[in-house]
């Protein structure tokens, strides 16, 4: 598994949803569906498909919000009703795996910002973006938002 920090553009065309953290694995596939049966009426559309998730603060924050969305490759100013033009450019750390160990590629990735010192940035959207490999494979590559500074300077490769 590899991480490495990465500066990152994304553009991207979605609608919202929202509801509890522990019901977003069932949540946030239901409302791709529905994302998908109108990508019709995107404009720029790639195949690359998109979710922003608010970072969980802690223990007491309950529900949170989420984009699930089509990477678009231009700005758009026309949106299709209901949905959101989104664009983000930040810092992230990141790592691309099976999407079958989804849960173990976020826990690998934060305990790997934690040895090299990246400090969590709880403001920004997590994000994942989904790779269809064929045989109906599927990768995913999670983009988890860092700070721009290191609290500490560790050095160790992974």
């Amino acid at each position: 598994m590899s991480f490495m920090m990465v500066k990152k553009e994304f553009k991207l065309v979605g609608l919202k949803g929202s509801g509890e953290f522990v019901n977003f694995g069932n949540e946030v596939p239901l409302l791709a569906k529905q994302l998908l049966s109108r990508s019709n009426e995107i404009l720029n559309p790639t195949e690359t498909e998109v979710a922003l998730f608010e970072p969980k603060k802690d223990e007491e924050h309950r529900i949170g919000h989420y984009y699930v969305g089509l990477i678009v490759s231009e700005k758009l100013n026309e949106v299709p009703t209901g949905m959101d033009y989104i664009e983000i450019n930040k810092s992230y750390i990141t790592t691309r795996g099976h999407i079958s160990n989804l849960g173990e590629l976020h826990l690998n990735l934060l305990n790997w910002a934690e040895e090299q010192g990246y400090q969590r940035d709880l403001d920004s959207y997590i994000i994942e973006t989904y790779h269809l490999m064929g045989e109906g494979d599927e990768e995913v590559q999670i983009y988890l938002p860092i700070q721009a500074e290191k609290t500490n300077q560790k050095s160790s490769s992974t």
